[in-house]
């Protein structure tokens, strides 16, 4: 492998062209190497792979209506009743009457539309501190992501697909382990329902011992991460009663054996 190929598939920008995290000009050099080279052709489509193991991340909320209609209410007016004064008011008082009235409409209109402007201002400012929450939540969620499909990718992590038995047809979990980093991930796929009383449990096997790894909930449906065992010989789930008077060897219902794939 030319030496140019091996530091492009040691960088990121693979993982960064996958998600979209790179410029026009980044991302045409990309494509490059993936239609010159066949190993980075194989490992895009490894990437494009993983990427559906990651599909079931949580989707991103979008942001509140910045334009949503607001609500104002205006005080009502007192209305001040006049009552006519005799023929012999000049023309000066029916001036200064008016005026007068004139001002003290346009004070409440402009006090009125005051407050509407600040209501507004407010709410404006509201949306633009949520945008920002949103906006770096969805930088944290992508930034996740990118470190998840990095775990993926890399040469060192080992798949296991535990698949159940006749007391569990339809489940199918996946697990990846990565001696090197010494990290472990698993995926749930299916989960077939229980009892309200049972629940699946996760376990990783040893020559004289199983240690319990946790639980598996079909409500949690996304890559997590569970502890990582050295020198564990195989991996198995079991159906455990609430009540505790189960044994778990009797209730396996997926194994698979981590021997031959290290």
């Amino acid at each position: 492998m030319k030496k140019e190929v091996q530091e492009f598939l040691k960088s990121d920008m693979l993982q960064r062209y996958v998600i979209g995290d790179l410029s026009s000009r980044e991302s045409m050099a990309v494509e490059q190497f993936i239609g010159t080279y066949e190993e980075v052709a194989e490992a895009y489509e490894k990437l494009q792979d993983n990427l559906e193991v990651l599909a079931n991340f949580e989707a991103v909320n979008p942001p509140k209506d910045l334009f949503a209609k607001i609500e104002s209410q205006l005080d009502d007016s007192k209305v001040i009743s006049l009552k006519r004064r005799s023929s012999r008011m000049t023309w000066i008082s029916v001036a200064a009457s008016v005026s007068a009235l004139i001002f003290a409409v346009t004070s409440v209109l402009l006090y009125q539309q005051n407050r509407q402007l600040n209501s507004e201002n407010n709410v404006v400012v509201e949306e633009i501190f949520d945008l920002r929450q949103d906006i770096e939540n969805n930088n944290n969620k992508l930034n996740q992501l990118a470190e998840e499909l990095s775990k993926l990718n890399d040469p060192d992590s080992k798949k296991y697909v535990l698949t159940g038995n006749e007391r569990a047809k339809n489940l199918k979990t996946v697990a990846y382990i990565n001696p090197v980093e010494k990290t472990s991930m698993i995926d749930v796929i299916t989960l077939p329902q229980l009892p309200e009383e049972q629940y699946y449990q996760m376990w990783a096997e040893f020559q004289d011992k199983m240690v319990n790894i946790g639980v598996l909930d079909a409500s949690e449906r996304k890559l997590r991460p569970i502890p990582y065992m050295e020198n564990a010989v195989a991996l198995s789930i079991t159906i455990e009663n609430k009540n505790g008077e189960s044994k778990s060897e009797d209730n396996q219902v997926a194994e698979i054996s981590l021997k031959n794939n290290k």
